[in-house]
């Protein structure tokens, strides 16, 4: 043990061990910078290759990769891991379960250091179908744990709390119709309603559920998708809603876009007081962030009126309600992109205004957003700000630090590399943008050469990102007059999530599998 204790301290020395740090929830902290601290981290990879007529990777014909695990057919939202458990999203189209069959969301927990799975949450679509829950979707939340609970949207538009234990410590309450919830509008072989199904050892255990849609009268546009914030004791969440098939009308206006919820019970506290749903451009869509400013939490959140908010994370009571008064508001959208020769532009057309799907990032008092579009709507003008935190009221003229056009229409979140300095960001139209945090100057500009869905990731001098064609690219972080390529390969299927990072481990999801990717020469030294 002495030896080995030896050995341990020699490599830490060294750089060869990185140390542990778990990434639990969306942008791995409260502020949402896609930046992770770990060093010794690899640059390349190879996935290796499929065994023939399996979809299972051959480990032999793999390199720098720990395992590979199956999904199913759709996978957009990214890993979280905490306390030894790795959670990722997908949908049903590879089942786990002989008694989980057909068209469901799915949360997966697995065993983080080998991949296995230990408990699955099984999600039933909505009967409304794809107005408010696509087909074959699987589950758009990233989870967010904390001890032994779990917080995540699913595509029912509902929060679910589970505990991390799944039903292995039995069927903790107050909920307990988990065999009921597995089976909401799903219809059995003769038409009626299928029978309940009793959760197993392998079945995820609901400790409450808070459903948006009955609640709060919400209408959900695609799907749900928000990845929810901790802050104290209080559940900060995107409701999703937006409009209705006419892609015109929205159903539920005046329903909240930003509520707080009682993480221990799920009551309701408190929602925004901005209105947002009266001009909502198209949905909902932005995940929310937060930060003390001037000595007060703030929540910062990217509104589908093309508004970036901060407000204030205590709600006030007034009247009937409680609400999240708005501290500061800024319009994202340039004039030029509201208006052209006097005539107004028509959303979602390529030169017009777009809403705020990305999560705003709080870094040294400055929020780093930009604005897009459902990718359905392809591509289009985009706009990067940065904005001072620290100001009140509309701060649309008086806010500005830095103003980025320069950038197509993005739904991807920022990653800055506090020792640099550098910020990195993708668009949809394929581009990656090594940007000077501190006043906007654009350093480089990578053609990824397909279209970007996810975000980058910035860690030890390496940014890592994946593109819809499923290549691999890693980027040096580090300014120049054009963007180093330190390796790419691909991942055989689109990549729409984003590489986080634990303990030492990349993980990366593409549509069909999750990879977690090492170095394994060093992984081999730690081993006793």
């Amino acid at each position: 043990m002495k030896q080995l204790s030896l050995l341990t301290a020699a490599l830490l020395a060294g750089g060869l061990i990185v140390q542990a740090q778990d990434w639990n929830q969306w942008g791995g902290t409260q502020y949402r910078n896609m930046f992770s601290p770990a060093k010794g981290l690899p640059d390349k990879f190879d996935p290796g290759k499929l065994v023939k007529g399996t979809e299972n990777y051959d480990p032999a014909t793999q390199k720098n990769v720990k395992f590979t695990v199956k999904l199913g057919s759709q996978s957009y939202g990214n890993p979280t891991i905490a306390n030894g458990r790795l959670y990722v999203g997908t949908n049903n189209d590879v089942p786990r379960d002989k008694r989980h069959l057909g068209d469901r969301s799915i949360l997966l927990c697995l065993d983080e250091k080998t991949g296995d799975l230990n408990w699955q949450l099984v999600v039933s679509k909505l009967k409304s179908g794809k107005v408010n829950d696509w087909e074959s979707l699987g589950l758009f939340s990233s989870a967010v744990i904390e001890g032994n609970r779990l917080y995540i949207v699913t595509t029912r538009c509902e929060i679910l709390c589970l505990d991390v234990e799944g039903m292995t410590n039995g069927n903790d309450g107050p909920y307990k119709d988990e065999a009921k919830y597995v089976v909401q509008d799903v219809l059995g072989p003769d038409g009626k309603q299928a029978p309940p199904i009793p959760p197993g050892p392998k079945d995820a255990d609901i400790i409450w559920r808070y459903d948006m849609m009955d609640e709060l009268g919400v209408f959900p546009h695609n799907a749900s998708n928000c990845s929810i914030l901790i802050v104290g004791d209080v559940l900060y969440v995107s409701t999703s809603n937006g409009q209705d098939w006419t892609h015109v009308n929205v159903p539920s206006p005046l329903s909240p876009s930003l509520i707080a919820v009682n993480k221990k019970t799920g009551e309701l506290l408190g929602e925004d007081d901005a209105k947002i749903g009266s001009r909502l451009f198209h949905g909902q869509w932005s995940s929310p962030s937060t930060g003390k400013v001037n000595g007060k939490d703030l929540i910062f959140f990217g509104g589908g009126d093309g508004f970036c908010y901060a407000f204030d994370a205590i709600p006030k009571k007034e009247g009937d309600g409680a609400f999240l008064k708005t501290v500061w508001k800024y319009d994202a959208n340039p004039p030029e992109y509201k208006n052209k020769d006097g005539k107004p532009i028509k959303y979602p057309a390529a030169e017009g205004p777009s809403e705020i799907i990305a999560t705003p990032v709080l870094y040294k008092n400055r929020i780093y957003v930009a604005i897009g579009q459902d990718p359905e709507h392809g591509e289009g003008v985009g706009h990067l700000v940065c904005l001072d935190a620290t100001k009140t009221g509309d701060i649309t003229k008086t806010g500005v630090i830095w103003s980025f056009k320069g950038i197509n229409r993005s739904i991807s979140t920022v990653s800055i590399d506090p020792t640099t300095g550098l910020l990195f960001v993708g668009d949809f139209s394929g581009f990656v943008y090594c940007v000077d945090a501190e006043n906007g100057k654009l350093h480089w500009k990578h053609d990824m050469k397909a279209h970007m869905w996810s975000s980058t990731m910035v860690a030890d001098g390496k940014v890592y990102v994946g593109d819809e064609d499923g290549d691999f690219v890693v980027l040096a972080a580090k300014a120049g007059p054009k963007a180093e390529v330190l390796s790419e390969c691909n991942l055989g299927a689109p990549v729409y999530s984003t590489p986080v990072i634990a303990n030492g481990v990349i993980y990366i999801a593409s549509n069909t599998h999750l990879f977690a990717l090492h170095d394994s020469a060093k992984a081999k030294a730690v081993k006793p």
